[in-house]
């Protein structure tokens, strides 16, 4: 056994980007022209992130962008066998014909010259599935059983580096929840499907507000505010997408009493064990205090001509006054305040003026 190659594939649990070139070591095992690791939600049918040998990137961006995941069959043949092990084509499909059924193999390995496999899935701790293969060139065959051995003596390796780096994952996430307690912060972290990773107690304590499921879920209990939370999740990977990312948040008296703020976690294909997508921060709404344009249009993403009319609401002035003060007219202060109502999750022009009057600056 490879003593150096197990040394790497441990070191991949604290420096994942080493993980293309131990795929690569992977491959030469099996004579395959490279290897790939994805994780996957097989309930959703979806692929959650995964990294690959260098010479095999553009045909998994390929695989990925094309939704091919959702209607491949290899990974069910495979998972049909119940076997902790690797496995290769050869072991779960009857004939050719059978694979060529499978839109994988007739759409994307096989134009690619490819066709075969050893694969193996490792349960993750968040209930995800870890899918590691490598890919081996059609022409050659499948791979034969003293690659599969060899690639199965390193298995228990692969699993616990897995394993190791999905822990200390959650660890970054707990910590990351933890430093927003310090300074006074209510906050969870959770990834893009909104399971939650990591809370504080600050956001525990906020039962107001937070309603808590099973299932490490988690929803708002303002019915408006919540549908933006699902909004911000389902975008935060979307590069051009504009959600709304900071709202007002009631409590059960219906007055606002939190300002939510959905903060992306940017993160690389290649952290693929654990998924943190974002962080939600509740900012208290304290004693009434007149706020800053500067902080208001950085609470809610607001534009600078936004925050002026939402400040200006505030002070009491109305639509009219606002325009004329301002030198311009009616209808773009009214498409202003259309976007200040969306942005920060109103309805009304009051609810603007109850949120914005009732924030102020913790000095705590």
């Amino acid at each position: 056994m490879d003593e150096q190659l197990i040394d790497r594939i441990y070191e991949c649990s604290f420096a994942t980007e080493f993980w293309p070139g131990v795929l690569d070591e992977l491959a030469q095992i099996a004579d395959a022209r490279g290897g790939v690791l994805l994780a996957a939600n097989l309930g959703q049918k979806s692929v959650l992130n995964w990294t690959v040998s260098a010479n095999l990137r553009d045909l998994m961006e390929r695989f990925v962008d094309s939704g091919l995941f959702a209607r491949q069959q290899r990974i069910a043949h495979f998972l049909s066998r119940r076997h902790g092990a690797f496995l290769t084509e050869a072991q779960v499909y009857a004939s050719k014909d059978e694979m060529g059924v499978d839109p994988l193999y007739s759409d994307l390995l096989w134009p690619a010259g490819l066709g075969w496999c050893a694969g193996t899935a490792i349960p993750l701790p968040t209930g995800d599935t870890l899918i590691l293969t490598v890919e081996r060139d059609y022409l050659r065959g499948p791979p034969d059983a003293a690659s599969v051995h060899g690639l199965n003596e390193l298995r228990p390796h692969l699993a616990r580096s897995a394993l190791i780096s999905a822990r200390l994952q959650f660890e970054r996430a707990r910590v990351a929840s933890e430093t927003l307690a310090l300074i006074g912060l209510p906050a969870l972290v959770f990834d893009n499907q909104g399971k939650v990773l990591a809370v504080n107690h600050l956001i525990e304590a906020q039962t107001d507000h937070i309603r808590w499921h099973a299932q490490d879920r988690v929803s708002l209990r303002d019915t408006s505010a919540d549908t933006l939370f699902r909004q911000a999740i389902d975008t935060l990977t979307v590069t051009d997408a504009s959600p709304t990312r900071s709202f007002a948040v009631r409590g059960a008296d219906t007055n606002a009493a939190m300002v939510a703020h959905v903060i992306p976690i940017r993160r690389s294909a290649r952290d693929i064990f654990v998924r943190c997508a974002g962080v939600l921060v509740l900012t208290p709404v304290n004693l009434p205090h007149a706020l800053p344009v500067e902080l208001v249009q950085s609470l809610f993403d607001l534009t600078p001509a936004e925050a002026r009319v939402a400040r200006s609401l505030t002070t009491g002035a109305s639509v009219e006054d606002i325009a004329l003060t301002g030198g311009v007219s009616l209808n773009t202060i009214r498409t202003q305040v259309r976007g200040v109502l969306e942005k920060t999750g109103c309805r009304r022009q009051a609810e603007v003026v109850a949120l914005l009057g009732g924030i102020s600056v913790s000095h705590g």
